[in-house]
């Protein structure tokens, strides 16, 4: 007998990238994707609430999270106010019944944003069910030289939150033990994204298996413990020769994940 936990896997928009938001849903009905997390950039459709509940309508697809526009090419998507950004972001997910936002801390250029981000974070989470569920990020590197893009820290880790996201890819980037990391996260951890890393400067997100993450690790320790938040696969496919590759490397994904997610009870002793 196998035990599958809760969680459900679904597909970040990303993933399609350069692909637009509608051929995400698409894709994901199409494999077999428990849901998507739609990332609110700057493709029109992913910031219109009723363009995203059609396509999830149609599809037969939920949205499980929205992912704040927290991006530097999404600095005016939704006003440059990055508080108003965030209520529009809970807005939505109310609205399209997803149970989470995932949020980046602070720009460090961002002053009075980061200086007030974990306060006013937690303002928010208490004015709605939707998680706001905080994401690790990385330092910027180029050659030797490291410079702290983000307050009041990459690691979320150093501050309190409500609920976490833990990226893999970030982790890699960051050279940091990802478990390690999950560990401090504890049971405030909501909402994985999973993709794999070899530790380079650039954010790699490569499916899962391909890279020296503990993905697998990852699951099983998920399914152990009984995990009921949302697994997204956030992957880049932009290298992807054809449609047909992108497709073939997103049901990979997917089959890894529901894989190790499946654990026998004998290893829960």
């Amino acid at each position: 007998m196998v035990r599958i936990p809760d969680a459900k896997v679904a597909l970040s928009t990303a993933s399609v990238y350069p692909e637009s938001t509608a051929t995400a849903f698409e894709i994901a009905a199409r494999l077999g994707y428990d849901g998507v997390e739609v990332m609110v950039w700057t493709d029109p459709v992913s910031q219109d609430i009723e363009a995203l509940r059609r396509l999830s309508d149609y599809h037969q697809v939920p949205i499980l999270a929205v992912h704040a526009p927290c991006l530097l090419i999404t600095q005016r998507v939704w006003s440059t106010d990055p508080w108003v950004k965030l209520q529009r972001a809970r807005a939505a997910a109310e609205k399209l019944g997803a149970s989470a936002v995932v949020v980046h801390p602070p720009f460090r250029w961002q002053r009075q944003y980061s200086r007030d981000f974990v306060s006013g974070i937690w303002r928010m989470a208490d004015e709605t069910d939707v998680r706001f569920a905080v994401e690790n990020m990385y330092p910027w590197r180029y050659r030797d030289r490291e410079m702290l893009a983000y307050a009041p820290d990459w690691d979320v880790t150093k501050d309190d939150y409500r609920h976490f996201t833990v990226d893999l890819s970030h982790a890699a980037t960051s050279r940091t033990d990802a478990m390690a990391m999950v560990d401090r996260m504890g049971d405030r951890l909501a909402h994985v994204h999973l993709a794999d890393g070899r530790g380079s400067a650039k954010d790699e997100h490569l499916v899962p298996g391909r890279g020296t993450q503990p993905c697998a690790e990852l699951l099983e320790r998920l399914a152990l413990t009984g995990f009921d938040g949302h697994v997204v696969i956030e992957v880049n496919t932009r290298r992807a020769m054809s449609a047909a590759e992108r497709e073939a490397d997103l049901a990979e994904a997917l089959a890894f994940t529901r894989l190790h997610l499946a654990s026998a009870p004998a290893r829960r002793a």
